[in-house]
């Protein structure tokens, strides 16, 4: 029998670059085939602004990678995060009457009710973590299907954004000509990739650390337990040393990245830093010392890791994590940023990088690209059970299976 092959794309349009993504699934086999990669336009902090020029540098991605894959695309799985992401959790109780087996009826119709939960205007229901389910007030399933009972209880993790910015998003994506098929929160695409399916069930949390956008998820016993966006992100470290240091914010990301430490401990005395010149200012290149640098970006990795830990705190999670953080986005790349995550949240800390993709570019080997090779995988993940959803009922039924 011949293998059906299926092409994903993933999208990931920052406000600092646009990524994309394009693989091939054949049976078992998920396969690279092209990427691209542009300079974001249109931007102003993780909200657009201008929606034509996201489009264009949308288009200019996609076209990249159509153009190293060979072949084109019409849909992508879009990622999508900032501060107007927000999590919480909710319940919803479904009473079958009388003690029977549970069907994927009665699943659909409790994780229903879990869903319906009054917004705010201008909200929408992005995303939906299921986390467990209450057979006659037994807790701790993860598949009640089959089972008996008469009462059947749905906890999930929901997650919704603004019906703006989303709709701006989706403009901006149609506008390059192509059509999304599912917008997915970007802390749990890059989750996706580059943590295995083992490894959730100890524990274990997903930041994602862009320019102007920090996005944080947690899993535990095969769930989602939690996902939020965090204030703090990669363009508050470059500020502060800009601030400190006197020198603009270009002047201040070249500083961070080539000479900066998230551990200021052990640097020399005596090291300093030649500071960009700023030409247009008429001011002569200067020093300014390595250790002052590294204790600035410091105290903000420390700042950012102790909201993290509040945020496990307020889910009960502080202490679940057996498999540790995984650090993803541009801001991981960050020397020294693991030991300071693993020193406040008291964990195992690591880099996130793309996994279980055959031929994955070695210059894709970057924390930069997991979102984006975790989106072309949900890509994959959707087309593949299209069959599937034809005959269950539902999202929950889809993920389920």
């Amino acid at each position: 029998m011949s293998t059906r092959s299926i092409f994903a794309a993933g999208l990931d349009a920052g406000s600092t670059y646009t990524r994309c993504v394009i693989a091939l699934l054949e049976g078992e086999r998920f396969r690279f085939l092209g990427y691209g990669c542009v300079p974001s336009q249109g931007w102003s902090k993780s909200r657009i602004a201008d929606q034509q020029a996201v489009s264009d540098c949308i288009l200019a991605a996609v076209e990249q990678a159509e153009s190293m894959a060979q072949t084109a695309i019409e849909t992508v799985v879009a990622g999508i995060g900032g501060m107007t992401v927000r999590g919480a959790n909710s319940r919803g109780k479904w009473d079958m009457g009388r003690p029977r087996e549970i069907t994927q009826k009665d699943v659909n119709r409790a994780m229903d009710r879990a869903m319906r939960v009054q917004m705010q205007e201008d909200r929408m229901l992005l995303q939906v973590m299921p986390q467990d389910f209450v057979v006659d007030e037994h807790p701790g399933f993860h598949d009640p299907r089959q089972m008996l009972g008469s009462v059947l209880e749905a906890n999930a993790h929901l997650l919704t954004t603004s019906v703006q910015e989303h709709n701006n998003l989706i403009g901006a994506v149609n506008r390059a000509h192509l059509a999304v098929d599912e917008t997915i929160y970007e802390a749990i695409a890059a989750c996706y990739a580059s943590v295995l399916p083992e490894d959730r069930r100890d524990g274990v949390a997903v930041i994602d650390i862009g320019q102007h956008s920090t996005e944080l998820a947690c899993y535990y016993g095969e769930s989602g337990q939690l996902a939020t966006s965090l204030k703090i992100c990669g363009d508050h470290f470059s500020r502060d040393l800009a601030h400190a240091l006197r020198i603009p914010i270009e002047a201040a990301c070249i500083v961070k990245e080539q000479f900066g430490s998230a551990v200021a401990t052990g640097t020399p005395e005596n090291s300093v830093v030649e500071l960009p010149a700023v030409e247009s200012h008429g001011r002569q290149p200067r020093d300014a010392p390595r250790r002052l640098i590294n204790e600035i970006l410091e105290s903000r990795a420390v700042e950012l890791f102790e909201m993290v830990r509040a945020e496990l705190s307020r889910f009960g999670m502080q202490r679940a994590l057996s498999n540790g953080l995984v650090i993803c986005g541009a801001g991981a790349l960050l020397s020294g940023i693991c030991d300071v995550a693993e020193k406040v949240l008291d964990c195992p800390a690591r880099m996130g990088l793309a996994q279980g993709i055959l031929h994955w570019p070695e210059e894709l080997n970057d924390p930069a690209w997991t979102t984006a090779a975790g989106l072309a995988m949900y890509s994959a993940r959707l087309r593949s059970q299209v069959d599937v959803e034809k005959q269950s009922v539902g999202m929950l039924g889809r993920i389920l299976r």
